[in-house]
């Protein structure tokens, strides 16, 4: 009879634990709204993308090249991007870290900037109140050395310092570039270039 009851307890304990677990990712996405970049430990072993990062055609996710279109596919982890002439540049990326800080549809470049600086969001603060307010642009900005903002606030593409990012879940919902590839992207992409997250 005691083993029984120890049975039904490890049970309940482990459904309460499971229920626990699983309602993490709501709490973790109500508290990560609006961010934009998080430095994530990448020492550890993570999986990367090399065996899905392949050509795309554009016909299949865009109506038209007007202004040139960006496609991200986070699963492959891979930028890719068709001129308006139709010229193809694919390029590996850093994609958001979890699902629920994963936003996918359609967008666009709203802002290019060319040497950004950066502000952690108000989530940011309440969560890391060490961190400080402002870094300016450089050599140790999370953002990189260029970026381009997109309609959905606090979204970005930009570069990274850290290169052992790319090719990984490691942001916190922006999409990370090494510098000389947003550099390339920046110089081709305009306001108004179509974005889309799949």
């Amino acid at each position: 009879m005691k083993s029984s009851a120890n049975a039904k307890l490890g049970r309940r304990a482990f459904l309460a634990g499971t229920a626990a677990f699983a309602a993490t990712p709501a709490v973790a996405q109500s508290l990560n709204q609006g961010t934009t970049e998080i430095e994530r430990d990448v020492n550890g072993i993570v999986r990367r993308n090399i065996s899905s990062f392949r050509t795309l055609d554009w016909q299949t996710y865009f109506s038209n090249l007007n202004k040139g279109a960006i496609l991200v596919d986070i699963d492959s982890r891979a930028l890719h991007y068709w001129q308006e002439s139709g010229q193809y540049h694919l390029y590996p990326s850093s994609v958001p870290l979890t699902e629920d800080l994963t936003r996918r549809g359609r967008t666009q470049v709203i802002l290019k900037d060319p040497s950004p600086d950066w502000r952690p969001t108000p989530a940011m603060k309440i969560r890391n109140p060490e961190w400080p307010d402002y870094v300016g642009p450089g050599p140790d900005n999370p953002l990189g050395t260029r970026s381009l903002h997109l309609s959905w606030q606090y979204y970005r593409i930009h570069g990274t310092h850290d290169t052992r990012k790319i090719g990984r879940r490691s942001s916190n919902g922006c999409i990370g570039l090494y510098n000389e590839h947003i550099e390339e992207l920046y110089e081709m992409a305009v306001v108004g270039t179509q974005v889309l997250l799949i």
